[in-house]
């Protein structure tokens, strides 16, 4: 039976740690399908805890469609279903880069707050949760060329409570702290808020190009974000195969 090493994470809880744990072992096929968990009783030695937190962790798997629980026989990891991205998630430097241009960002705004009604309905919060609210933009050179309001789930991401983004930008740093199962895009034409317009430097009003992203790892969200890019000077262009259609 493959024995999980748990790794130090001290800003991590004992569930974070066990979940992080068996979701690494199934995500990188070190527990391939058909591959028996260890039983509660072992998992709850292993890790000095009670049964009651891995049992949770263990639903929580099961919920997310990694494992699944057999009364009398335990846990059983399940095949993951093969995903094509039509839309990955790209970096915006790589976006900048890609121009020939000089990539640089600038942190707007950071703040460590507790989520108000409509940011937990769509995070999934409990009352009382805090998030961390980010705003960044994005320069190709002199000039601005998207502008990052972004959310991101504490619970989840605990080490974002202290990070200021200075060196990395908000998500290239998620992308390197946190693995994300499941993503959402919605992409629409709007008109610049005052808010966008100053930052990205056109008249209120004007057509901007709005990406509207979440991720989640597992049954939680990580972060939500929403990319303004100037609508005259951006586009997205996505390949595909027949297969993928």
């Amino acid at each position: 039976m493959a024995e999980i090493t748990p790794d130090a994470a001290p800003v991590q809880s004992l569930h974070q740690r066990i979940l992080g744990d068996i979701e690494q072992n199934i995500m990188t096929g070190r527990w391939p399908p058909g591959h028996k968990v260890p039983s509660e009783q072992l998992l709850a030695e292993q890790y000095g805890c009670s049964r009651m937190t891995v049992n949770k962790v263990l639903t929580q798997l099961a919920r997310a469609g990694l494992v699944q629980r057999r009364r009398k026989i335990g846990s059983v990891v399940l095949p993951q279903k093969a995903q094509s991205a039509i839309l990955e998630i790209y970096d915006i430097r790589e976006e900048v880069r890609a121009l020939d241009r000089v990539y640089v960002h600038a942190i707007l705004q950071r703040s460590l707050r507790t989520a108000d009604k409509a940011e937990r309905e769509t995070l999934g919060l409990s009352p009382r949760q805090k998030i961390v609210s980010v705003t960044c933009l994005h320069f190709a050179g002199d000039a601005p060329f998207c502008l990052e309001e972004r959310l991101i789930n504490l619970a989840v991401v605990p080490e974002a409570e202290t990070e200021e983004f200075l060196d990395l930008p908000p998500g290239p740093w998620l992308l390197g702290h946190v693995p994300w199962s499941a993503a959402e895009h919605k992409i629409a034409a709007g008109a610049a808020s005052e808010t966008a317009a100053r930052h990205l430097h056109l008249t209120p009003g004007t057509p901007v190009l709005v990406v509207e992203r979440q991720t989640w790892r597992l049954d939680q969200s990580v972060t939500r974000v929403r990319l303004t890019y100037p609508g005259e000077s951006h586009a997205l262009m996505a390949r595909f195969t027949p297969s993928q259609a």
